[in-house]
């Protein structure tokens, strides 16, 4: 399957490497000027916009009318100075490339920034059906829906009575062809007065996602992607009960949604996540989704497995779950209450150059806390 970005730059040689990487992961590349990449936003769907920031202004005007386009596009800056880092993130930025463009470091990102591709494409597959559903909007009792549309990251329903935006559902269904129930939990995103509305699932068991997933892939219209695959070269340096440091030339963007998976002599952990801080090039910090005690339990056994076993060297393999994942549950208690210094700094990456933040991490270290 072919994917379509659109190249904004002036910057021949920029344009050049980048195209022949981009191509290398089966993205083909539309390369323009400003101006002209307005109307082509206006016209075409693109599944990532790379835009230069030689030209500041020009390229801030860009950036926003990818968000006003309604592009579900993973975008990437082009940037000489790495103190403007915040503020392009700010403009709507997913990922950072810095100039001069090296190749290796280009196919790094390149690498992430396809996988998230594939995962958004996946995620917007949508298959149409008719089938019945179970809704409950809190603790109300339930009423009858019919499922119109599902894809992996939620569903289109009609139910017997309008539903409220914002509203929290839980929801029974079985879906054509298939014999087990499945059950989901999920939040009107939008609703309309005669009972239709977009329903945003929160909190899939792996199980759950599993069974959605398969289910999509054999009767999507169309064939969905491939699931993309872990990030290959990866190294966890600090862990706590709250979330991780992980350093990789292939992070992902900040607020995305990614699944991790910890392994360590037969001992493994999955753990869901949402990418707090992005240091480009180098390195992403993850907090946990961790919304049950269970799942905190499985991270507090890990650590303390690695605890006793010094210069264990845990493997750690992560894959991309959402470009956002703004709705995701985390552990919903104050950083003081869990006394996570880790988590902390997570919470206030913004306030903190690259450097103040890894000073302060390799800190943490030095004091034996949150460190592996």
């Amino acid at each position: 399957m072919m994917f379509h970005a659109l190249l904004v730059s002036k910057d021949d040689e920029a344009a050049a490497t980048l195209t022949t990487v981009l191509s290398g992961f089966g993205v083909a590349a539309v390369c323009c000027g400003y101006p002209e990449a307005i109307c082509q936003l206006t016209e075409q769907k693109f599944d990532a916009v790379v835009v230069d920031y030689d030209d500041p202004h020009s390229a801030a005007v860009v950036m926003q009318s990818v968000l006003q386009s309604g592009n579900r596009a993973v975008t990437v800056a082009l940037l000489n100075d790495k103190a403007k880092v915040r503020n392009v993130f700010g403009q709507g930025a997913n990922f950072i490339l810095y100039k001069p463009i090296a190749p290796r470091h280009a196919e790094a990102s390149l690498r992430a920034v396809t996988a998230l591709i594939k995962r958004e494409r996946r995620s917007s597959c949508r298959v149409p059906l008719q089938a019945p559903v179970q809704l409950r909007v809190q603790d109300n009792p339930e009423v009858e829906g019919i499922l119109l549309d599902l894809s992996e990251t939620g569903m289109d329903v009609l139910a017997a009575q309008p539903l409220c935006p914002s509203a929290r559902i839980s929801a029974r269904f079985t879906l054509p062809g298939a014999t087990t129930e499945i059950e989901v939990r999920g939040e009107a995103a939008w609703a309309n007065p005669n009972g239709e509305s977009g329903v945003r699932f929160i909190d899939l068991s792996e199980t759950t996602r599993s069974a959605l997933r398969t289910w999509i892939g054999a009767n999507a219209p169309e064939l969905p992607p491939e699931d993309p695959e872990p990030l290959a070269k990866c190294k966890l340096t600090d862990l706590s009960l709250g979330g991780c440091y992980v350093e990789t030339e292939s992070p992902f963007p900040e607020r995305s949604g990614v699944t991790l998976c910890l392994r360590a002599e037969g001992m493994e952990v999955r753990a869901d996540g949402k990418v707090q801080v992005m240091h480009p090039e180098f390195g992403m910090g993850i907090e946990f989704a961790s919304s049950t005690v269970d799942e905190q339990a499985q991270v507090a056994g890990f650590i303390g497995f690695l605890a006793a076993r010094p210069g264990t060297l845990p493997e750690l393999l992560i894959t991309p779950r959402a470009l956002s994942a703004d709705g995701l549950n985390s552990t919903g208690s104050d950083d003081t209450d869990l006394d996570d210094p880790l988590l902390e700094l997570l919470h206030r990456h913004e306030s903190l150059s690259q450097e103040e933040f890894l000073q302060e991490l390799k800190r943490q270290r030095t004091s034996d806390v949150a460190s592996v």
